[in-house]
């Protein structure tokens, strides 16, 4: 199916494309050629992507340093050069990248958080959750619920002082769910 869909893709360039030149038509061949090698070679679509899904364990509220944790879950080993995403599927937590040496940082980053957004402002009309539950759901959308990470060498590709936090914005959040998606 990728195949007809590339040769399709092209057959449609080339009417719509004016004075094209034949290396450009030798380009696009090529391409077609080499998608249709890797199926024969056993690369399809299906297994250059997996994905699995894991609880990150209850975790109190704050900025926590869960790279290890994240690693134990993913499926071995990991692709030489790849994607890796990562979603959290709930919306009063969030993914992020920092400071993985010094603890303090993770401190900050929640003084720094609950000075930016407030609990029990006045104007919060979500509040039969509690008084965490929208600030949550606000700090969540400034972080945002996914990363994407570059595999290099069967490794995350990340900087020396580098990791992946879960930032816990609900003072009891429970279990998080990741779906974490490997690109090869």
């Amino acid at each position: 199916v990728p195949v007809l869909q590339a040769r399709r893709h092209v057959e449609q360039n080339e009417r719509s494309r004016r004075g094209y030149d034949s290396s450009y038509k030798e380009r696009i061949s090529q391409g077609c050629n080499r998608v249709q090698g890797h199926i024969k070679a056993g690369k399809t679509i299906k297994n250059m992507i997996r994905q699995t899904t894991f609880h990150l364990s209850a975790k109190r509220r704050g900025c926590h340093l869960v790279t290890q944790e994240i690693l134990e879950h993913l499926p071995k080993p990991l692709p030489q050069i790849g994607m890796l995403n990562l979603f959290v599927q709930h919306t009063s937590c969030a993914l992020s990248i920092n400071e993985n040496y010094d603890p303090d940082v993770r401190t900050d980053m929640e003084s720094i958080l609950n000075h930016m957004v407030k609990e029990r402002e006045p104007y919060y009309e979500h509040t039969m959750e509690g008084s965490d539950d929208m600030p949550a759901h606000a700090k969540c959308s400034l972080f945002g619920v996914s990363l994407t990470i570059p595999i290099t060498d069967g490794r995350l590709n990340m900087g020396t002082w580098q990791g992946i936090y879960l930032c816990e914005f609900r003072n009891h959040g429970g279990s998080r769910k990741i779906v974490a998606t490997i690109y090869e």
